[in-house]
């Protein structure tokens, strides 16, 4: 490559070519953080160079490579649908390349796999341009935003992007382009997923590394899913604390000194270069990136994406200059890699005052940042996104939920319930406000064809309460130990590197049943319940975080003899966690099983976990060892990721094999509600488990009727095993049908 400044690179060198040791990109920023290169003043716009598409002059560098020289990618997502209810509806998504600086992709060519005609217009090929969402001197990001329109039969696309290869070997980039649409009669096969990295301190060979991914794509390979949704922490980034450039402040063992440490020019940058490189390595690693450039993504981000319990810890540290500078890198990063959106002009930055707060919407441009440097302004937002009205605490930029639909009859509401998150707080009333409002008016446009809403909070919201735990860790029996860790370093590993506190409370005080979040819970629940009456929508939420499988639901009491058919208050909670990432002790897991509670949301609803785990995975097959207690039959620690279909065939030449008389409804009358609400609550939960029609994962069972779902959570047999092979675990969810329940009045 060569730069308009006349300096030089080797052609395809990421990092540029070395001065005295040090890349060419490098020892320029080092100049350029120099305080005394910093523009005197807050910067303004009459110093940043303005473009008709972004700001900022960019890198000026010039590709001379005939190659396009790719560094991570390509990466699919999926956005959403145009005329969902019409009889023509069009996909919408995008592809995303990170390349090295100064090269120009042509256009991304989208064809029907096999020579199928499909496309619009009658063209058996459409080309779609990129879009440069952001360049410095060491990398640049390429979207490119794609459509097409669904089939009467599910249909498979390819795309491609000329003359890529792989920036550091040079070799042709050779990951699967190809995907899978359903047919729009049908609704989408949704792979859901959470906790995709490991924590600081484990041993990933150990655990196989990301292995699980393998068996994701062995069931993709049988029958293909439409879309993976990501519950949260799709990336670990924890590591910046003790390997990366956060280590030196992570150190400091005065808690007042590290609060009062500056987020500058230099730091910033480095945790920039680290984020990036992580999320590289991490996205560029297989069996993960033969799968998330075929299967299209849908993520909302959790902690780990940003650092371990980030909007957790006290309001105090949370405010510190160092969380909310790696806020905002973090942020940059998760819009750039997780939504191919482009990301703020700049990031927070203690040598830039106005980065640091009191702005209305988004963080204002900074010359130092946009120093060689190009950002694109978007100029209007995706439908999909529902944008918080004023930024987060800890983040200076909005909130970004999501609402689309997944197919003909499910819609799905992704809450980014991190942005606004305090230890205190999940989010702000007003954001509440307009999530439901948006929800409430797109399901009433579909007139009733929307059958189910699949909500995705990231943290479980129906699971057993720890109350008595975060009492213990919160007591006055704690303070001596604190005390002897602050002389001595006494019980280090018990608190944690940041605010001092005791290391398992952010853990707890994220989850919704945490006492402080408590009234904020039983608001959301109602709201939903709400929702679900008044739309006559099954509502049915996904959750991750734990590191362990469970299925909890709220339900309308007993005495209230209401079949969970005609229930609006049933919601089942799907908890997946964690596709990658080590799960907790099985005593953890056991102990939670016996605090399996029935617990009391109010006068009409209770909640409880299923007892859905008959039996452990891959028993009595030789190397697999028990992973739960005999009688724990209701939380599973062990790496799982979960497959949501619908439980009938909807297209007209597809047969399934299934009566389609068999729904829910035609058998209520024969089924007998337990005495223990731990035990099945309807048909689709009768024998759930290992023995339920819906544990392959593959087959549509009929179980749940017409409209409803089937579910099963594929559960890893041995961690030893790098094919990761799994065991499923079945269930199905009855659609609700409100008519039932019409004429007999509001207080059920």
């Amino acid at each position: 490559m060569a730069a308009a400044n006349g300096d030089h690179y080797t052609n395809g060198n990421m990092a540029g070519a070395p001065v005295n040791g040090t890349p060419a990109y490098a020892a320029q920023r080092e100049h350029d953080l120099d305080p005394a290169s910093r523009p005197n003043g807050p910067s303004t716009g009459q110093n940043i160079p303005q473009q008709a598409n972004g700001i900022g002059a960019g890198p000026q560098i010039v590709s001379t490579s005939h190659e396009l020289e790719v560094i991570c990618g390509p990466l699919l997502n999926y956005r959403r649908m145009s005329d969902e209810h019409g009889s023509n509806p069009i996909w919408h998504g995008s592809v995303l390349v990170v390349t090295t600086p100064g090269s120009v992709p042509e256009g991304l060519r989208l064809s029907r796999s096999g020579g199928q005609s499909g496309l619009l217009n009658g063209h058996s090929e459409r080309s779609f341009n990129g879009n440069k969402l952001y360049e410095d001197p060491r990398k640049a990001f390429w979207q490119f935003s794609i459509d097409l329109p669904f089939q009467d039969e599910e249909s498979l696309w390819e795309y491609s992007i000329p003359r890529m290869v792989d920036a550091r070997s040079k070799s042709p980039v050779t990951k699967p382009t190809t995907f899978t649409v359903p047919s729009k009669h049908e609704s989408m096969r949704i792979m859901f997923h959470s906790c995709n990295g490991f924590s600081v301190g484990t041993d990933e060979e150990a655990w196989s590394g990301p292995a699980l991914w393998n068996d994701v794509l062995r069931v993709h390979a049988q029958k293909p899913f439409h879309v993976m949704i990501g519950g949260g922490d799709q990336i670990y980034n924890d590591s910046v604390r003790v390997k990366g450039p956060l280590k030196a402040w992570t150190d400091i063992s005065n808690p007042r000194k590290r609060r009062e440490y500056p987020f500058g020019d230099k730091l910033r940058a480095d945790c920039d270069d680290y984020y990036f490189d992580n999320y590289t390595t991490w996205y560029g690693q297989v069996p993960f990136s033969t799968a998330n450039g075929q299967i299209p993504q849908l993520n909302i981000w959790d902690d780990h994406d940003i650092i371990d319990g980030f909007g957790s810890y006290t309001d105090h540290f949370m405010r510190s200059p160092v969380f909310r500078g790696i806020g905002g890198v973090a942020h940059k990063y998760y819009l750039l890699f997780q939504h191919h959106l482009p990301p703020p002009v700049s990031t927070y930055s203690s040598d830039a005052p106005q980065t640091t707060g009191g702005h209305s919407k988004t963080t204002p441009a900074d010359a130092a940042q946009l120093k060689d440097a190009y950002v694109m302004k978007a100029t209007h937002e995706d439908p999909s996104y529902i944008i918080g009205k004023k930024p987060g605490p800890y983040v200076e930029e909005c909130s970004r939920s999501m609402y689309c639909q997944l197919g003909k009859r499910i819609a799905f509401l992704g809450l980014d319930a991190r942005t606004e998150r305090t230890r205190h707080q999940i989010n702000y009333p007003e954001t509440y406000e307009l999530i439901f409002d948006h929800a409430a008016q797109q399901i009433a446009a579909s007139n009733g064809a929307i059958k189910h809403l699949v909500l995705l909070l990231g943290v479980p919201i129906a699971y057993p309460r720890l109350q008595w735990l975060e009492n213990i860790l919160q007591s006055p029996l704690i303070a001596p130990i604190r005390l002897l860790n602050k002389r001595f370093g006494f019980a280090g590993g018990f608190f944690n590197q940041f605010d001092g506190g005791v290391d398992l409370m952010d853990d707890l005080d994220d989850h919704y049943t945490a006492h402080q979040h408590k009234k904020e819970r039983k608001a959301l629940i109602l709201r939903l319940q709400d929702l679900a009456k008044k739309q006559s929508i099954r509502i049915s939420i996904l959750g991750g975080d734990v590191h362990l499988a469970a299925m909890g639901r709220f339900y309308s009491k007993p005495d209230l003899n209401i079949a969970a058919e005609h229930d609006w208050r049933y919601m089942p909670n799907i908890v997946s966690s964690a596709i990658t990432n080590k799960p907790p002790p099985q005593a953890v897991a056991n102990l939670l099983a016996r605090r399996n509670k029935i617990h009391h949301l109010d006068e009409h609803t209770d909640e409880t976990l299923l007892e859905l785990f008959d039996k452990n995975p891959g028993a009595g097959e030789p190397g697999v060892k028990p992973k739960s207690a005999a009688n724990n039959h209701a939380t599973m620690p062990s790496r799982n990721y979960a497959i949501i279909t619908e439980s009938h065939a909807h297209s007209a030449n597809t047969a399934n094999g299934i009566n389609a008389n068999v729904n829910g409804n035609s058998k209520i009358s024969d089924f007998v509600p337990p005495k223990n609400p731990r035990e099945p609550l309807h048909m689709g939960e009768m024998h759930a488990g290992t023995t339920h029609a819906a544990a392959n994962g593959i087959t549509p069972t009929g179980l749940a009727g017409t409209d409803g779902l089937d579910v099963c959570i594929r559960v890893e047999k041995n961690p030893q095993d790098r094919e990761a092979h799994t065991e499923g675990y079945g269930f199905s969810i009855p659609a609700l049908e409100i008519g039932g329940y019409k004429g007999q009045g509001e207080t059920w």
